[in-house]
């Protein structure tokens, strides 16, 4: 029986709640085998980023390899990439190794509102790193910055920056309506194919850090384990869901606490 392996290429959160550490528990939390590449480290917690060390271009490239060289990765989950030096060695690493689906998830502000990605890398976002994806998944203010446009508000500017974002060379697009605002939150999936809303109930919690991270995780080790997209972001949307809905059991930090991976254990 082959072992599905998921790649998180991401930066590391100190209070666990988010980036590489989210990713390892989703993978977890969804029967993969869970494998990282840190592109930066990260002094923060609940309530917001104290400071970012990036992790030198050279060494993400020397992890890219080490890990491609010996696990059999079923599907790669890009998150935060601050640098561009650093899109441009992943980019290289993606191209050599040409693995079968990678989901980026372009992280561009933390759920505290602290941004997270340098103006300069975002122009790299779009002609390095979206491309080479099966999947990209902005929330509603990425989507908006990866074209330069103003916040879409109604369901036909959402799809219409999809289409949009679809042009940058991706296969699909998730467009997440987490930040939008009504009963239902409600996700975009834009294809070739067409555009389908998935909606999930609107959970009232302050526990979200992270929300971003594990969702695009979940697609990924969906991914992973064989599933055409379509499926595999309705799994991912029904999990993450799920573990929002869970996460009040946790007491942790005084900001955004995390969502509850290991929902359906304990």
């Amino acid at each position: 029986m082959t072992t599905p392996i998921a790649l998180t290429i991401a930066g590391s959160d100190s209070s666990g709640g988010a980036g590489i550490q989210a990713d390892l528990k989703t993978f977890a939390a969804l029967g993969v085998y869970g494998a990282s590449v840190i592109t930066a480290l990260t002094a923060q917690n609940t309530q917001g980023v104290a400071g970012i060390h990036q992790v030198p271009a050279d060494f993400v490239t020397a992890q890219i390899e080490a890990v491609f060289s010996d696990l059999a990765i079923g599907a790669v989950k890009i998150g935060m990439v601050a640098d561009l030096d650093v899109i441009g060695a992943i980019a290289a690493g993606l191209a050599k190794w040409q693995p079968k689906d990678v989901v980026l998830d372009p992280v561009m502000v933390a759920t505290s509102g602290d941004r997270l990605l340098k103006a300069d890398a975002v122009d790299a976002l779009r002609t390095k790193l979206i491309p080479l994806a099966a999947l990209i998944a902005p929330n509603l203010p990425e989507a908006a910055a990866l074209l330069d446009e103003p916040v879409a508000t109604t369901e036909s500017a959402i799809a219409d920056q999809g289409k949009r974002l679809l042009a940058l060379g991706p296969r699909a697009v998730l467009i997440k309506g987490g930040h939008g605002q009504g009963a239902d939150s409600i996700d975009y999936l834009v294809g070739a194919s067409g555009t389908i809303a998935l909606s999930a109930p609107r959970v009232a919690t302050a526990n979200t850090h992270g929300t971003g991270c594990s969702l695009s995780s979940a697609i990924a080790a969906g991914l992973a384990k064989g599933e055409d997209m379509e499926s595999a972001v309705r799994n991912a949307k029904a999990w993450i869901s799920a573990a929002i809905a869970a996460a009040n059991r946790f007491t942790v930090g005084h900001g955004h606490g995390p969502v509850h991976h290991f929902h359906k254990f304990y």
